[in-house]
């Protein structure tokens, strides 16, 4: 394959995974309702930020990423990687004085928009092509550097008259890229491909105070996380590997990023290195219309929400930035039969088949056979089994009210007082603050397979009667608590 050839078709290979790659770039970008005033958006930048090494040292961030896996390339491969960030740019709103200077203004309001001040993210892309035998030994490494910028935006009034301009700076940012192999003992040709990101910008916090994170973002790498593709040869899942290679591979070190099968399903020679844990092949819902840029996006609440903002509420979105203006702008045309292909989807089916004893019974009737022990199938091709898994007439045997159950050899009830003591389990973060709490037993209830459950009230919660009123209650084991006294 000539080299022109290869490179065609791995943008060929990483097109299809950056429809993915690109919902990690922008997860989180901004989050409805879309506005720099919404308080979930004024803290940003959740995954994968690499911040300068002097200012990573006096945080829980990290100054770079580490991936490791497990590859098979065939003799005289390359590999191609694809580095991909976001680069914060600040941007401030100005207004235009008579005299044609500009004043900085907390927001400027036009007809369709209200501009405010915003940091916004420039894609960015390093890409490293090397031959698999250059990794082995010290590998090869890329430095990179983005240079500082300042532009200016003109921003027209609906008339076409200058009314102001849009300022956006970015500073300098460096990093390296670095690539290592390594072969692995054994039958097989089988390489522990190493991939580091490293930010190594020169930033310093200002001198005699601790910056924030706010003055460390415009010097970090963003949403950082690669795509890499092998021209000959394939990777192993990290999640399903083959039997031989299940050891080397959970030897491998990932720090801060984790890599996945990525493109088509059935293929394994392009991987998608990301910051979110990701399933192998991860693909776009779809039925999704369009980025939403919010956490697990549930499409149709989204757009019925977004649908549903003030017009005011809008004018700040589209001012926001470009992407949340888009995301208004789907939502507010979207038809209604889009709409309604977001409501549920059948991801796969499969054909139920009869054997040899599935044909259902005669017609019912006086001569009717009974069904055979084990029950049988009905016309869907279902089991259905002598003893359903859950009788609702079977519920007339309980009442939360009187029912009681023994704890360390005492009879509990509703009015019981109890010691909670969640720290078996720990199933939620709040145990921890309920830890040695007392409680009053409210209810005593019993699921469908045969559990019981103690609903409770926390003793000293001045909300306690709207809980009780409204029925909403905590709820524990019978081995989470101890009796505070016996009402046997």
């Amino acid at each position: 394959m000539t080299v022109t050839a290869f490179a065609a078709e791995t943008e060929a290979r990483f097109a299809l995974a950056r429809q993915v790659a690109d919902a990690v770039l922008f997860e989180g970008y901004v989050l409805y309702p879309y506005r720099a005033s919404a308080a979930k958006n004024r803290l940003r930048w959740q995954f994968g930020v690499l911040v300068p090494p002097a200012w990573g040292a006096d945080c829980e961030e990290y100054d770079f990423q580490h991936t490791e896996c497990l590859m098979e390339p065939k003799a005289g491969a390359t590999l191609s990687v694809e580095l991909r960030f976001l680069h914060a740019r600040r941007r401030t709103v100005q207004q235009i004085r008579p005299d044609g200077g500009f004043d900085t203004v907390p927001e400027l309001r036009l007809d369709d928009r209200v501009l405010v001040p915003w940091d916004e993210g420039a894609e960015e892309r390093v890409e490293v092509v090397a031959a698999v035998d250059e990794l082995l030994g010290d590998g090869v490494t890329v430095p990179f550097t983005r240079p500082a910028l300042e532009e200016d935006e003109p921003v027209l009034d609906a008339a076409g008259r200058p009314v102001g301009r849009l300022v956006r700076r970015c500073e300098e940012i460096s990093g390296a890229v670095r690539l290592s192999a390594r072969a692995l003992d054994g039958p097989y040709r089988t390489l522990r491909l190493t991939a580091v990101v490293e930010n190594t910008s020169t930033w310093t916090p200002p001198q005699g105070r601790s910056a924030d994170r706010d003055a460390a973002l415009p010097h970090s790498l963003v949403a950082t996380h690669l795509l890499m593709a092998l021209s000959a040869g394939s990777f192993l899942s990290m999640t399903d590997p083959p039997e031989w290679a299940k050891g080397a591979i959970a030897t491998c070190r990932n720090l801060h990023t984790w890599p996945v099968l990525a493109g088509e399903p059935g293929r394994a020679d392009l991987v998608l290195s990301s910051p979110i844990i990701l399933e192998d092949h991860p693909a776009i819902a779809p039925e999704s219309p369009g980025a939403l840029y919010d956490a697990t996006e549930i499409d149709e609440i989204l757009a019925l929400r977004t649908a549903a903002l003030t017009d005011e509420e809008k004018r700040e979105a589209r001012g926001t930035d470009e992407r949340a203006a888009a995301v208004i702008d789907l939502a507010d045309s979207m038809p209604a039969e889009v709409l309604e292909r977001l409501h549920g989807a059948v991801r796969s089916l499969r054909e139920v088949t009869a054997g040899p004893t599935a044909a259902p019974p005669a017609a019912a009737g006086p001569t009717a056979a009974p069904p055979a022990a084990g029950g049988f199938p009905d016309e869907y091709g279902v089991q259905r089994p002598d003893t359903p898994w859950w009788d609702p007439a079977s519920e007339a045997g309980f009442d939360p009210q009187q029912d009681r159950v023994v704890v360390d050899g005492r009879s509990l009830g509703a009015g019981s007082r109890v010691l909670l003591r969640p720290g078996l389990r720990r199933t939620d973060a709040q145990d921890l603050f309920l830890q040695g709490r007392s409680a009053k037993v409210e209810a005593v209830l019993h699921d469908v397979d045969g559990g019981v459950h103690l609903a409770v009230t926390v003793e000293g919660d001045p909300g306690a009667d709207i809980r009780r009123e409204q029925g909403r209650f905590l709820y524990f084991q019978p081995d989470e608590v101890t009796p505070l006294e016996d009402d046997a």
